[in-house]
């Protein structure tokens, strides 16, 4: 597994190629690059080289734009997702604590919305 994504991280893919596997022009790609939606590598000679992720990103982009997103709205996607992956993973019983937490809040309201309801009846 780590293998594999350490091999779709390598940077080896000129932007030809990459415009090529995208559909995309040269132009869009270095937008996106300035926007910091995608960034890739650069070589001693400032030459851009892109990895699969970053091929796999801007096609992303090319799908989120074709359903009506704007560039600050993909942009909103990707901080989020990137606090997300920030974010530490519960344990089994961190999240059984959160749950048993949530549903005493929520049977909590259940509660005072009968309350409230029967206390409305009697007027």
């Amino acid at each position: 597994m780590a293998e594999k994504q350490l091999r779709r991280n390598l940077a080896v893919l000129p932007i030809g190629t990459v415009m090529k596997l995208t559909g995309q022009t040269a132009r869009q790609i270095r937008y996106y690059e300035a926007q910091q939606l995608v960034l890739p590598e650069r070589t001693a000679g400032h030459q851009r080289l892109f990895s699969l992720n970053d091929v796999d990103r801007l096609l992303e982009l090319k799908d989120y734009l074709a359903e009506g997103a704007t560039i600050a709205q993909i942009r909103q996607i990707y901080q989020k997702q990137a606090q997300k992956r920030q974010q530490p993973e519960l344990s089994d019983t961190q999240t059984r604590q959160l749950l048993a937490q949530e549903l005493l809040s929520v049977s909590g309201l259940v509660g005072q919305r009968s309350a409230i309801s029967q206390s409305s009846k009697l007027y």
